[in-house]
């Protein structure tokens, strides 16, 4: 029997804009949060696994990357598109506070509050791409175009 998966409040968000995803989960590997881990556990390309990340601004405070799993964000460059002069990843204890996720269950959606988001420009050259639904072990199946859309996300080419 399989076990029932529980909407968050990502999912409840984008059901309320009429917006098509799926939920998958997935086995969870509290040793192993990687995103290449979730893609093997997926069964899909690691180029489709997005993940979310958090910095901080030396101007304007706290934004969003997501980028793919495998990648690593260009500081100089995310600080450049979100008019910083620097930019750095938050501290592993400030990120429940700041958006209320836990490493590993961060989604672009649905964080305390709304922040500037950029999207890596790649996730244009899939018909679906997978974000976190806001917990370990559960993941969003998204058109990218529709989560730029409703998140008001800024495409941009992030990694180095």
């Amino acid at each position: 029997m399989s076990k029932k998966v529980e909407k968050t409040n990502a999912a409840r968000l984008l059901d309320r804009a009429k917006i098509a995803y799926s939920l998958v989960p997935y086995t969870v590997d509290e040793d192993n949060l990687a995103a290449t881990h979730v893609a093997k556990e997926l069964g899909e390309d690691i180029a489709t696994v997005f993940k979310t990340l958090v910095l901080r601004g030396d101007r304007t405070g706290c934004f969003v990357c997501v980028i793919p799993g495998d990648k690593e964000v260009d500081l100089k460059v995310a600080a450049r598109i979100s008019g910083n002069k620097k930019a750095d990843l938050i501290a592993m204890k400030e990120l429940l506070p700041v958006t209320g996720y836990i490493r590993g269950g961060c989604s672009p959606i649905a964080m305390k509050r709304p922040f500037p988001t950029y999207i890596d420009a790649s996730a244009t050259l899939h018909e679906r791409i997978y974000i976190s639904a806001g917990v370990r072990g559960l993941q969003i199946s998204i058109s990218p175009n529709d989560l730029i859309t409703f998140i008001d996300a800024t495409l941009a080419e992030l990694c180095g």
